[in-house]
């Protein structure tokens, strides 16, 4: 024989629901905290040079431009492992040359080509921007973007 829902029936089917779900919702957030906390996705420590060259990365928004990690646009390459592909991202001297060095080389005034802006960065600002290229380079995104090829 079928129960008629009454009210006070209907209530405290809310009642326990609502304390389920928000009893679910608090469990998961404390472990999703406990995973950002305790399992850090950076390859390398978080240093003022790192700070620095994410202020130049933002001061001439590079993202304009280049992509990391998937984010930005798709006029220039991929800037998330370029220091694994230059085979630098060990040294943190052969980085800083390397990306002075290729900044330097880029060709301006070529009309019809894609071309890198000509930024006057002191060497400490290249050091600062390859130290941050590197510890976006070395943080673990478990696979994405997917960029095989570099």
């Amino acid at each position: 024989m079928a129960e008629i829902l009454t009210k006070s029936r209907a209530r405290n089917i809310f009642y326990a629901g609502s304390l389920f779900f928000v009893v679910i919702f608090v469990v998961l957030s404390v472990h999703s905290h406990r995973y950002v906390v305790n399992v850090s996705t950076a390859g390398m420590p978080l240093t003022d040079e790192v700070r620095l060259g994410k202020h130049v990365w933002e001061r001439h928004s590079c993202i304009n431009c280049h992509t990391l990690h998937g984010e930005g646009a798709y006029f220039a390459p991929e800037l998330g492992n370029v220091m694994t592909r230059w085979g630098v991202q060990e040294d943190a001297d052969d980085a800083a040359e390397t990306l002075g060095a290729w900044m330097e080389s880029q060709p301006s005034g070529v009309e019809g080509r894609r071309q890198m802006p000509y930024f006057e960065l002191t060497a400490e600002e290249v050091r600062g921007l390859s130290e941050f290229l590197r510890w976006a380079d070395q943080t673990d995104t478990k696979g994405w973007p997917p960029n095989e090829a570099g």
